[in-house]
C-alpha cells in the first residue's frame, strides 16, 4: 500500500562529492565517483587531530510509523527515509545537476540508441553480511526485484537481459531504448542488495550503505535505530554521525517542542505560523526549497456527473488557485501544467487560474448552477492534511455560489484509496511524485488505462494517450527534445482537453533543524530522506 503518496514528503541529500559527466551518444556517463577521503587505504577513520568523535545520535522525528516493508524489492512506503541510508543504487540523482551521478557504479556507458547499458562497479564493496558486491550480485538483486513483481518494480519493464560480464562489469539490453542511469536512481526497487541476506522482519544485513539496522520496536515511540556499518566503502570521519533514531511524533507542536529542547536534530515539515517562528528561535535553523511532489485534483471521467466533461472543466475554473497558494504562506507554489520544475516535460505558462464566470457558464450548459437543480459532488482527502482542507474549504465555498454542493469527507489513506478503487466519488485529492526523476510516473501510474483502478483514479482510458505514454521512455532516452514536447502535448490533452485533473500547487519543503548540524540540502527526488552520512556536527 503506497502510503506516502497522500504525505506531506520531501528529501535530504549531502553534499558528498561525486561527479559525473553527461556526454551523449554512447560516451561514458560517469567519472571515477570516488568520495573525497574520509579514511586511510586500511578502512579505519583517517587521522584528524583537529575533529572531535561526534558521539551524539541524531534524532529524526518522522510523524507516521517509519516501516512497513523491510524488503527492499517490494519496499513502496515511508521506510525509504530509512532505506535509503541502508541500501545504495548503482546511481543517485544529484537535484542540483539534473543528472545522475555514480553511487555503487562509478560510470556507465549507453548504445545502440538507447537499448544497451554498461554500468561499471565500484570496487571494494561489502554488504553489511560480509559478503563482497560484485556484477553477479548486483544481477540477483535487480533480477530478484523483477521476479517480486511489487512496490516499484515496473522501472525494470524495458530490462531483456542482465549480464554479469566480469566481477565489476553489469551489462543491461533492453526490449526499448529507457534512461537507465535515471531509473538506476530511483528513490524505490533501485537498491542493490545481497539476496541471501534479506529479512522480512528487519534484521536484514543485505545493504551495501553506510548505516545498518541497530532495532525495530514495532509501534514504539523511538521505532527504529541505525548505527554505522564499520566497513562503509567510503569510510569516516569522526564528526560524521554512527548513530540514528528515528522518534515517531504525530503532532506537529510537539515534535516543534521536542526540536526547540534539542531532543530531536530534524522535523520534515512545519506549518507556515510554526515555520516562521522557527527562523526566529535561536539554535534552530530552517530550510525552504521547492519539491517534486504536487497535489492532484482527480475528476470521475467514467461515471456520475462528471462524466460530462463541461462539469469538470467548470471545476477546474471554481478553484481559487490564488488564494490558495497565498494561504499556504510559502509551503506550496503555483503549479504549471502536472511535471513539477526541474523535472523533463515541465511547461511554463499553463498556471490555472480561477474564473468563476466560465465555470457558472459551463454548468449551465450542462444542466446546472444558479437557476438550475442543485448538484451534489462528493470528494475525498487526507485526513489530517491541513493543506488538503484549505483547498476543500476554498472550493465549498466557491462552489456554494454556483449552487454546488460539495460534500467533502476526510479519511484515513487506505480508507480513501480503498474507496478509489471502487469509483465510489466523484472528486480524489491526493499528492504525486516520481519513484525515480522522471516525469514518466505521472502519466504511466495516474492517467494510463487501468481495468483495476490503482492510482488512476480519475478512470481515465484513452487509447491515444496510452499510445503516447508509451512513446516516453524511448523518447526521454534517444530524443529529449522530443520527449520534452510530447511531455507538453500530453499534459495539454489531460489537464485542458480531457480535463480529468486539477493542479493547484507544487509543494514547498519547510524543514527544521538544530543548528549544530551541518551538510544538509534537499534532494526532492528522495523524500523527506535525510542522508546521515552527508552531515557532521559542528564541534
Amino acid at each position: 500500500m503506497r502510503w506516502h503518496k497522500r504525505l506531506l514528503v520531501a528529501g535530504v541529500t549531502g553534499a558528498l562529492a561525486l561527479t559525473a559527466s553527461a556526454c551523449a551518444g554512447g560516451q561514458v556517463r560517469g567519472a571515477g565517483g570516488t568520495p573525497e577521503p574520509a579514511a586511510s587505504s586500511g578502512g579505519q577513520p583517517a587521522a584528524t587531530p583537529a575533529a572531535q568523535a561526534n558521539d551524539s545520535t541524531f534524532v529524526y522525528a518522522p510523524n507516521l510509523d517509519v516501516v512497513t516493508d523491510w524488503d527492499p524489492a517490494t519496499s513502496y512506503s515511508n521506510e525509504l527515509v530509512a532505506l535509503q541510508n541502508i541500501y545504495e543504487g548503482l546511481t543517485r540523482y544529484d537535484s542540483q545537476e539534473r543528472k545522475a551521478v555514480p553511487r555503487l557504479a562509478t560510470e556507465w556507458t549507453s548504445a545502440d540508441g538507447g537499448k544497451e547499458w554498461t554500468f561499471k562497479l565500484r570496487q571494494d564493496v561489502t554488504f553489511h553480511s560480509g559478503a563482497k558486491l560484485d556484477a553477479e550480485a548486483a544481477k540477483k538483486a535487480i533480477e530478484r526485484t523483477i521476479d517480486k513483481k511489487g512496490g516499484a518494480a515496473y522501472i525494470w519493464d524495458s530490462v531483456k537481459t542482465i549480464e554479469a560480464v566480469d566481477p565489476s562489469t553489469l551489462k543491461f539490453t533492453l526490449k526499448y531504448p529507457t534512461p537507465l542511469d535515471l531509473v538506476a536512481s530511483s528513490a524505490y526497487a533501485a537498491y542493490i542488495y545481497d539476496v541471501d541476506a534479506v529479512d522480512k522482519d528487519g534484521k536484514s544485513d543485505a545493504g551495501t550503505g553506510p548505516y545498518t539496522i541497530d532495532s525495530w520496536q514495532k509501534g514504539k515511540e523511538t521505532e527504529l535505530t541505525l548505527k554505522a556499518y564499520e566497513d562503509y566503502w567510503g569510510g569516516w570521519k569522526p564528526e560524521q554521525y554512527k548513530k540514528v533514531a528515528f522518534r515517531v511524533t504525530p503532532e506537529i507542536t510537539t515534535a516543534w517542542q521536542l526540536l526547540q529542547k534539542g531532543e530531536v536534530n530534524f522535523v520534515q515539515r512545519l506549518n507556515p505560523q510554526l515555520f516562521e517562528q522557527a527562523g526566529a528561535t535561536p539554535d534552530v535553523q530552517t530550510a525552504s526549497s521547492p519539491s517534486f511532489q504536487n497535489l492532484l485534483v482527480l475528476f470521475n471521467t467514467a461515471k456520475g456527473p462528471l462524466k460530462d466533461a463541461r462539469i469538470r472543466q467548470a471545476l477546474q475554473y471554481a478553484i481559487d488557485y490564488d488564494g490558495l497558494v497565498a494561504a499556504l504562506k510559502g509551503s506550496g507554489q503555483k503549479a504549471s501544467g502536472l511535471v513539477p520544475e526541474g523535472l523533463l516535460g515541465h511547461v511554463s505558462g499553463m498556471e490555472p487560474k480561477q474564473d468563476l464566470p466560465k465555470a457558472q457558464e459551463l454548468l449551465a450548459e450542462a444542466g446546472y448552477g444558479p437557476d438550475n437543480p442543485e448538484l451534489k459532488l462528493t470528494l475525498t482527502y487526507a485526513q489530517g492534511d491541513e493543506d488538503q482542507k484549505l483547498l476543500v474549504t476554498l472550493l465549498s465555498s466557491a462552489l456554494k455560489g454556483v449552487n454546488v454542493t460539495l460534500q467533502a469527507k476526510p479519511m484515513s489513506w487506505g480508507a480513501q484509496w480503498d474507496l478509489g478503487k471502487k469509483q465510489g466519488q466523484d472528486i480524489f485529492v491526493m499528492y504525486w511524485y516520481p519513484d525515480y526523476p522522471d516525469a514518466y510516473s505521472w502519466f504511466l501510474n495516474v492517467f494510463k488505462s487501468e481495468d483495476e483502478p490503482q492510482f488512476n483514479l480519475s478512470y481515465l482510458k484513452d487509447s491515444g494517450i496510452d499510445a503516447q505514454i508509451d512513446s516516453l521512455p524511448e523518447l526521454t532516452a534517444t530524443d529529449q527534445l522530443k520527449a520534452d514536447q510530447a511531455y507538453q502535448d500530453l499534459q495539454k490533452e489531460i489537464i485542458q482537453e480531457q480535463a480529468a485533473v486539477a493542479v493547484p500547487y507544487v509543494q514547498k519543503y519547510s524543514r527544521a533543524l538544530t543548528a549544530d548540524v551541518e551538510g544538509y540540502v534537499d534532494n526532492p527526488a528522495y523524500p523527506n530522506v535525510v542522508f546521515f552520512y552527508d552531515l557532521k556536527r559542528k564541534s
